[in-house]
């Protein structure tokens, strides 16, 4: 069964080949995705790595979790399941609509 490992840490100048290259030393790569930021088109430094079995993942882990990367620390673990999408201002606990308070108008009216 496939497994897919988070890979945070990485330069922002990394491509997905690159990835797939890193990782490879560890097993067979299905796939390896640098995740790219949909508004300014840069990497958002993280990205994917899926291994075709467990135990290539594992070792993947153990090899590379905390080695240097180009200049950079990488973090590798196993990844999470996405969460659904919240609206950001709940994703904190708290309410609050934020923006701007209500007004009472506010200023002189008689100068029409």
């Amino acid at each position: 069964m496939a497994k897919k490992l988070y890979v945070g840490g990485l330069p922002f100048s990394t491509t997905n080949d690159e990835l797939r290259d890193a990782f490879a030393q560890a097993g067979t790569v299905a796939t390896a995705t640098v995740v790219i930021d949909k508004m300014s088109g840069r990497s958002r430094g993280f990205g994917f790595v899926e291994f075709e079995n467990d135990e290539e993942a594992e070792k993947a882990i153990a090899m590379l979790n905390g080695k240097d990367f180009g200049g950079r620390s990488l973090t590798v673990n196993e990844a999470r399941p996405m969460e659904a999408n919240r609206p950001r201002r709940d994703r904190d606990g708290g309410g609050g609509g934020g923006g701007f308070g209500g007004g009472g108008g506010g200023g002189r009216r008689d100068r029409w």
